[in-house]
């Protein structure tokens, strides 16, 4: 029977299981939606829905038509992906991801715009004191990331009277941004925010990118704020930046190893904010909703919605 299989090694995907197998019901009988580890013949699998697969599973998986990430990023299944060069492998694109996203960074910017950071540190002491405070076109947002997500944060920044640049791997231009494109322009882009926020995805050109280079560019005392993959940042690189008083602080949103370790030293750290990868995500009606249209799509012979281009890993 033809089945749509669930599958993650970190997270309980279960609510999403009843979301997939409610609509599947009512708009692909025939199809039956399993849960791993509760795997079928592996020939009846034609789709599989997945964030970081369990090892071996995708691979083995012989009559795939369809191969999704149930986020915006695909990094997480890229490897796996592999073993099925012509499946389309996508994404899901769900339009309140980015006002999510927004409202998450913009709190994180002010954070530090607002001096919260200090205020807190200041409770923890006892201590009676009012930050000084600036207008918000005295703070400098720089953007790592000018994707969907990043060009509209850009615009919301704006909005609310930040002065707003951005760096890409490619050229943009948004109106009101001062851009940089490329590596050789990261270097003169990261000399002037006061808040660095990475959006990037996750390549091989940007994994490990947030580190000691880049953290030394950085205008001293600027502040972090990374909702982008936990694979970019190296946290040693971090932490020393910190205690060498070169960075402000860092707010924190994903992380190489999730759910990040009791024992990591950036929960204890003062001037960092973890955040258990919440900054936004696509909402379950939105994620079952594309994956079956793009299922029902390749069977009827048409081209996939929101296909990965693999060799940009986006």
């Amino acid at each position: 029977m033809p089945t749509l299989l669930i599958c993650s090694a970190t997270d309980d995907l279960s609510d999403l299981h009843v979301v997939f197998r409610e609509e599947a019901a009512r708009r692909m009988p025939a199809l039956q939606v399993r849960l791993w580890p509760d795997l079928p013949d592996p020939d009846d699998v034609e789709a599989v829905a997945g964030w970081y697969p369990p090892a071996g599973v995708i691979e083995r998986l012989s009559n795939l038509r369809l191969i999704s990430s149930i986020a915006a990023g695909v990094d997480h299944v890229l490897d796996a992906a592999r073993a099925h060069p012509d499946v389309p492998l996508c994404r899901i694109v769900d339009p309140a991801l980015a006002a999510g996203m927004a409202e998450y960074v913009l709190w994180a910017v002010l954070y530090y715009h607002r001096a919260l950071d200090q205020a807190l540190q200041q409770q923890v002491q006892r201590v009676w004191k009012i930050p000084s405070q600036k207008p918000a076109h005295q703070t400098h947002v720089g953007l790592m990331g000018l994707g969907a997500l990043g060009s509209h944060l850009a615009g919301v920044l704006r909005g609310q009277g930040f002065t707003v640049s951005g760096w890409s791997r490619s050229a943009h231009h948004i109106e009101g941004v001062r851009t940089y494109a490329g590596d050789d322009a990261l270097h003169a882009f990261l000399q002037a925010p006061d808040i660095v926020v990475c959006l990037l995805p996750l390549t091989d050109a940007t994994r490990k990118l947030l580190g000691r280079d880049v953290f030394a560019a950085m205008k001293p005392g600027a502040a972090l704020v990374h909702c982008g993959r936990g694979e970019h940042l190296v946290e040693e690189d971090l932490l020393m930046a910190l205690d060498r008083q070169h960075l402000r602080g860092a707010v924190l949103d994903v992380f190489a190893q999730e759910p990040l370790p009791a024992s990591n030293a950036l929960w204890s750290h003062p001037r960092v904010v973890v955040t258990p990868h919440m900054a936004s995500s696509a909402q379950p009606s939105v994620i079952v909703g594309q994956i079956l249209d793009n299922l029902q799509r390749l069977r009827r012979g048409e081209a996939a919605l929101h296909e990965v281009d693999r060799s940009r890993g986006y």
